[in-house]
């Protein structure tokens, strides 16, 4: 520095000063130039205010001089100091030059620019707000400042334009501009700095309070997609961050989240599965799907009116339906493919804040659809989303119908899941499709069911339009069924296509099947389910598939306690209904001979029974034959046929079951089955050691007659026409095994 300038009206000895290599000699300078100052103020005089800051920043704090720069920033804090108020008139020229030197290469430079600094925020307070952005960039850089005296200044600075300054305006709100901040604050949160992700989560602790404190001043909407991003990254702590927010959102701006639903889901929904390693998000997770679940209520649904078709899109204008993001698709909400879980999906609002809040399902069910379709997906994720479909149509039935055709496929396919949770809570969804009235046609269709005599319990449901997806094959020629009026049209679609499903995957009928059955008889109406299969299974082209599903009903039907009551129905035929039922199963269960005999044991008739077992003779005794009739040996000394085995104490009104049973044991080879029955038939009394005084004046008493709404001759003929069916296609297999042996042979 040229010590000839003239640096007026700094004196000499404060400009050598401010040279000096001596902190305390810079600091002597600086008291100098404080009080020199505090005169111009008192005497206004601008000019001289504004020469010695311009002094002190172009000489001094520019200044090549390592410590000519240090004095200049020592001097400008001083200027501060001295004009006190009117700082702000001149905080232009104080803070840019000592910005500059916060890019300086001396560290103990940048701390004396970092003190600086503080003295003149500490003085001018609310009036630096206008030069925030500068001063927060300047700070930035100094926070990760490798030097520990350094970042230990700039956090000082840091905190008093917290305190100082932002609190001395008392109308600015931070709530007002969290949009625009928020996802830099979730991108720093995942910095490799572990104290700068340590301090954002504070940060972001903090704008929670404030938000729960404040939530009618916050704008939810805009940032719901933020969180939604956030919410479905692989980093664990901004995961759980946002999935916190999340659920406050949700808790806190209720049905203003609503038209954000498939966004929130397509994050949420797979954290339900994650294990114990995660089991923090997990749990958020799940109390944000539980409290975003309560939002939907029954004034979401649509008006019930009557409607041309139930297989339009959920109507909706363009700029209403989500849009998902960064996808080739450009489909609606929702929309994914095979590695929709590995993408991160943004949405945009159906609604505003300032509109009502309507409920589109069309996204809803995208997202619902695919995760269910989705194999890797895990249980408790699976069993969610159908919890959520079973309260979509608990609480929109009318909407959601609109989209039951794309829905059944995948429902069907998920009976084959390897959790019993997952098909128990699969198999509610398929109940309310089936009985919600909201799925039933306007038109029940001609009658063109099986030649049996209705009652006025009975409706025939699918319509002339829906025959063609009733009839497939193996139901050939079926178009209507009967079935009680708590059944829509979906719940004779849903037996042919659970009958269907059986058929292709025995495992799943072998395995699982009787589970399926006795948990639908829980949710549904037994009668309905039995009459409908019996019904399906009557026109079944396949005669194996056929005798092995009849004889797993009629297992279920003997053993199961779900069933008592239609047993008890059956027990008697006492009334239309149950002889109506009973010719329904009869006609199906003559596909197995031993399960035809079953049905007439519970059904007490026993006289046809003896009829149906002489014909056993006219049929081909096989193995499996054989080891039916050994179950159903056993079948009789369970409690279900408690009664029939008592009614053998009353010979003389039970000649034909006991004719029957001696039937059965004709049939049987010498086996254990055969002791057993054996056995039981030695214990049948002699009439004439059980008749009594009274007795013998009474007039005898017939066996209980035969119900005369049945045609029982007819029933026979029936089961001779469908048993000489099964003996020719078991000839006609058997032909075709012997053509090719002979063919190998040769």
């Amino acid at each position: 520095m040229n010590p000839e300038k003239d640096f007026a009206p700094l004196t000499p000895n404060i400009v050598r000063a401010l040279n000096d290599k001596l902190y305390e000699k810079r600091k002597v300078a600086a008291l100098e130039i404080e009080k020199l100052v505090r005169e111009f103020v008192a005497q206004n005089n601008t000019v001289q205010i504004k020469h010695v800051i311009q002094t002190l920043s172009q000489e001094f704090a520019l200044s090549q001089h390592p410590h000519s720069r240090k004095g200049g920033l020592i001097g400008l804090a001083a200027c501060s100091i001295a004009l006190g108020k009117d700082s702000g008139l001149y905080l232009k020229e104080l803070i840019e030059p000592v910005l500059t030197c916060f890019n300086d290469a001396d560290s103990r430079l940048r701390y004396y620019a970092c003190e600086a600094l503080y003295n003149i925020v500490k003085v001018a307070r609310g009036a630096v707000l206008p030069h925030f952005n500068v001063l927060f960039d300047g700070l930035s850089k100094l926070a990760a400042d490798p030097d520990p005296n350094v970042k230990s200044g700039s956090e000082l600075l840091d905190r008093l334009l917290k305190i100082l300054v932002l609190e001395s305006v008392p109308d600015i709100n931070l709530l007002d501009y969290l949009p625009e901040i928020l996802d830099g604050l979730f991108q720093i949160l995942g910095d490799n700095g572990k104290e700068i992700r340590k301090m954002c989560e504070v940060v972001l602790g903090e704008f929670l309070k404030e938000i729960k404190k404040n939530p009618s001043s916050v704008k939810f909407a805009e940032m719901a997609n933020i969180l939604v991003i956030h919410c479905q990254t692989t980093d664990d702590l901004i995961q759980l961050t946002a999935m916190c927010w999340m659920r406050e959102f949700v808790q806190l701006a209720g049905r203003v989240m609503l038209p954000y639903s498939s966004g929130i889901l397509t994050a949420v929904l797979p954290c339900l599965a994650y294990d114990d390693r995660k089991k923090s998000i997990k749990e958020v997770a799940n109390v944000c799907n539980q409290s975003l679940m309560k939002l939907v209520t029954p004034e979401d649904d649509e008006p019930d009116e009557p409607r041309p078709g139930q297989r339009q899109a959920d109507p909706a204008p363009d700029d209403a339906l989500p849009k998902q993001e960064g996808t080739a698709s450009g489909g609606p909400d929702g929309s994914c493919d095979s590695s929709f879980s590995s993408g991160i999906s943004v949405f945009t609002a159906a609604s505003t804040e300032r509109a009502p809040v309507t409920l589109h399902l069309d996204g809803i069910v995208q997202v619902l659809n695919c995760h269910l379709s989705d194999t890797a997906i895990g249980m408790m994720t699976r069993i969610a989303v159908l919890k959520w479909l079973y309260h979509l149509y608990i609480k929109t039935p009318r909407k959601m119908f609109r989209h039951t055709d794309s829905l059944f496929p995948i429902l069907l396919q998920t009976l084959s899941d390897e959790s019993d949770e997952v098909i128990l809570k699969d198999l509610e969804v398929l109940a309310e499709i089936a009985s919600s009235p909201a799925g039933q046609t306007d038109d029940p269709g001609p009658l063109d069911g099986p030649d049996l005599r209705t009652s006025h319990s009975e409706l025939q449901v699918p319509t002339p339009g829906r025959a063609g997806l009733l009839n497939t094959s193996g139901t050939k020629g079926l178009e209507c069924s009967p079935s009680t009026p708590t059944m829509n049209s979906y719940f004779y679609k849903f037996m042919i296509n659970l009958l269907k499903r059986f058929s292709s995957e025995r495992k799943l009928l072998e395995v699982r099947g009787p589970f399926i059955i006795r948990q639908l008889c829980l949710l549904l109406n037994a009668e309905n389910i039995f009459h409908s299969m019996a019904d399906i299974l009557l026109r079944e082209e396949d005669l194996k598939f056929a005798s092995t599903m009849v004889h797993a009903l009629n297992t279920i039907l003997l053993t199961s306690t779900e069933l008592f009551q239609l047993r008890n129905q059956l027990k008697d035929l006492k009334t239309l209904e149950s002889q109506n039922l009973f010719c329904c199963l009869y006609r199906s269960w003559c596909h197995n001979p031993v399960t035809t005999v079953s049905l007439c044991f519970l059904t007490q008739n026993y006289r046809h029974a003896y009829d149906l077992i002489q014909k056993f003779g006219d049929l081909e005794v096989t193995v499996d034959f054989l080891a039916e009739v050994d179950k159903l040996v056993q079948l009789i000394e369970c409690p279900i046929f408690t009664y029939l085995r008592l009614q053998l104490l009353d010979v003389k009104n039970n000649p034909y079951l006991i004719k029957a049973l001696y039937g059965l044991l004709m049939l049987l080879p010498q086996s254990s089955a055969f002791q057993l029955l054996s056995h039981r038939l030695q214990c049948v009394p002699n009439p004439e050691l059980l008749q009594t005084e009274d007795s013998l004046k009474a007039a005898p008493k017939s066996q209980k007659a035969d119900s005369p709404s049945i045609d029982y001759a007819e029933l026979l003929q029936h089961f001779e026409k469908v048993q000489n069916k099964h003996l020719e296609v078991r000839h006609q297999r058997s032909g075709r095994a012997d053509h090719l042996d002979r063919r190998v042979v040769l």
